[in-house]
């Protein structure tokens, strides 16, 4: 893993709905091969950062460069390097996971030659072998993630977005998707992933920004975060001193 050069860079990153500052001037610099994680409580701000790294919301003011490449001014270049999988994916209940695939690879123009290779050994990667020419719709939640997982490494992208990636998978995927993730990281390719889960976040991320009412109150490491918070307990209480969270941890201890 190196980051001696950044894969993704925002500065300044706003985003404003009328009078209403969603995301206020957030600064992130994210290296090559790293797993970087976007943490917040609801609402901080999370998903509108996401969505404007990856180019579905423009930002009201400042720049994002991937790959050295500027979204905001060359956005089809940009996505081409990118991945992004929402917290809730949406596939065509009518093709099956292999058809499904396959239309994805071709709107990123993937080589014929290349598409069954790739696809045959990701479907059989998660799981999903045996099912490959099964209709989606018939999917749980957790297989859906699987199809959609597939699809967005069929392009092989440098940068990897994943909006709440674990929601709805049971304990074994979830653990394969880490160590995928982290397979991908150790050979270059740069993962970044929004979660309220803390625990997620200290078991998979080399560093992470802390994000609440849309500005950073906290970036680094683990350990550097414990050093920012003053905190020599867990990842959570560091979380939650940061984000305002010692009251609503007493009124937890209350109603406990």
């Amino acid at each position: 893993m190196t980051h001696s050069e950044p894969m993704v860079r925002a500065e300044g990153l706003t985003r404003l709905y009328g009078d209403f500052v969603a995301v206020d001037g957030i600064d992130l610099s994210i290296g090559r091969g790293e797993i970087f994680g976007v943490l917040g409580p609801n609402g901080a701000g999370k998903t509108t950062t996401l969505r404007m790294l990856v180019g579905l919301l423009r930002p009201s003011t400042g720049s994002i460069v991937v790959d050295g490449v500027d979204m905001v001014a060359r956005p089809q270049d940009a996505r081409a390097r990118i991945a992004f999988l929402p917290d809730t994916p949406y596939l065509y209940d009518k093709l099956t996971a292999r058809e499904f695939v396959h239309f994805v690879a071709g709107l990123y123009s993937v080589p014929p030659e290349q598409v069954d290779r790739r696809s045959d050994e990701l479907l059989t990667l998660f799981g999903l072998g045996d099912r490959a020419d099964d209709l989606v719709e018939g999917f749980s939640h957790g297989m859906r993630q699987k199809v959609v997982m597939v699809a967005a490494l069929i392009h092989a992208p440098k940068v990897i977005f994943l909006d709440e990636p674990t929601v709805g998978l049971d304990p074994r995927s979830a653990r394969l998707l880490r160590d995928i993730l982290r397979q991908l990281a150790d050979r270059g390719t740069t993962v970044v992933l929004s979660t309220h889960i803390l625990e997620i976040a200290e078991r998979m991320c080399d560093r992470m920004v802390i994000i609440d009412k849309g500005r950073v109150v906290a970036m680094g490491t683990v350990a550097e975060l414990h050093e920012q918070a003053h905190e020599t307990s867990s990842l959570e209480d560091i979380f939650l001193s940061l984000t305002g969270g010692p009251a609503d941890a007493a009124i937890a201890s209350v109603l406990s």
